[in-house]
């Protein structure tokens, strides 16, 4: 049926898949990371603190003092000949090598957003839009659920919806830290880097990022997500609680974080002679400035500084064959009956 001459041009249906990481200053300079930071610590899901607190803090000591502490810390990471952050370039790889796992499917268009900087959940989603994405699955990379990190992300993608007339139908990927197949990739991932050193630590840490210990106790399920995907991972490798370890790191203010903490355990486990020993970073799905410069370069020195030996930081799964695999395994998962049909490799089931 033609449709009237004034009618608006429409696109032919499509579904659209939104990877979103937490996001990145667009330089290393004091105003780039100053404008990131301002961003992101104003969050309310981020930071809880009342406003009448927390506004003269934030405005005062912090955006004053902090861009330039974090800006030359960005500089130890940065990836000079594309002259950004090494989250950008990844979360981009990624998006693009599950594109390309996906190539000639014309039902699926994938791209990518951060949720504090650019490019913006809002200027994605439009995008998605107006290509003929009228169904959308939102991709918070968090295999473990947080308000202040998942949630913030759905947060900002509704907001964007609320201005939109028409509205395309959207699923999220829920918390995936206790998936079978999330957890057989990692824990092949570190056997596969650990096989390749040519020493064996004595202790294997998975550093999780830290919240505050209040969002625990006011309900937030994250520290028993982290707990879980570290005995699934321990279980997994192998190892027991003593010498594959759960900790929390990027603790930020004066409040009790959640603990054990990852400076703290990796200083006591060198002063107690521990010579060999392994970090991985399973809240991660791509590496970053907590990753690479936090634990690949501070916690290093921390602990040869305190007698430690050898010290290997396991990355990320990152943009590795793996990675996209388990990526486009939760992505079907969330496209159950909104494919038209059989899509072949992409869409086979988990591990075949």
């Amino acid at each position: 049926m033609a449709l009237p001459a004034e009618h608006p041009p429409v696109a032919k249906r499509r579904i659209g898949v939104l990877l979103v990481n937490l996001g990145t200053p667009e330089g290393t300079d004091y105003r780039s990371v100053r404008r990131y930071l301002k961003e992101f610590l104003s969050d309310r899901r981020v930071i809880e603190v009342p406003r009448l607190i927390w506004w003269p803090i934030l405005h005062g000591p912090i955006l004053t003092f902090r861009p330039a502490k974090t800006g030359r810390a960005y500089k130890e990471i940065w990836n000079e000949e594309l002259d950004e952050s090494p989250l950008r370039t990844i979360t981009r790889a990624q998006a693009e090598a599950l594109r390309g796992l996906y190539a000639g499917d014309q039902e699926l268009d994938i791209d990518w957003a951060m949720r504090y900087g650019v490019p913006s959940i809002d200027e994605k989603l439009r995008a998605l839009q107006s290509e003929g994405c009228d169904r959308i699955v939102l991709f918070p990379l968090y295999p473990q659920y947080s308000a202040s990190t998942t949630a913030t992300v759905c947060d900002k993608a509704f907001d964007s919806l609320k201005t939109m007339r028409w509205q395309p139908a959207v699923r999220t990927v829920p918390s995936y830290h206790d998936d079978p197949a999330y957890v057989e990739t990692l824990a092949k991932h570190i056997r596969d880097d650990l096989d390749q050193l040519n020493w064996e630590p004595e202790v294997v840490v998975a550093s999780f990022h830290g919240v505050p210990k209040q969002y625990l106790l006011d309900g937030d399920p994250y520290h028993c997500f982290c707990q879980k995907t570290g005995r699934l991972l321990g279980e997994a490798l192998g190892m027991d609680a003593e010498r594959f370890r759960v900790t929390f790191q990027s603790r930020f203010g004066p409040a009790e974080w959640l603990k054990p903490y990852t400076d703290e355990t990796v200083t006591e486990l060198a002063g107690q002679g521990v010579k060999r020993m392994a970090i991985v970073s399973p809240g991660f799905a791509a590496d970053c400035l907590e990753t690479l410069e936090e634990i690949a370069i501070g916690v290093r020195e921390m602990f040869i500084e305190n007698g430690g030996e050898q010290f290997h930081y396991i990355p990320c799964l990152n943009a590795s064959e793996p990675s996209i695999r388990l990526l486009a395994h939760l992505v079907e998962k969330e496209l159950a009956g909104w494919r038209s049909g059989s899509h072949g490799e992409a869409s086979a089931t988990w591990g075949g």
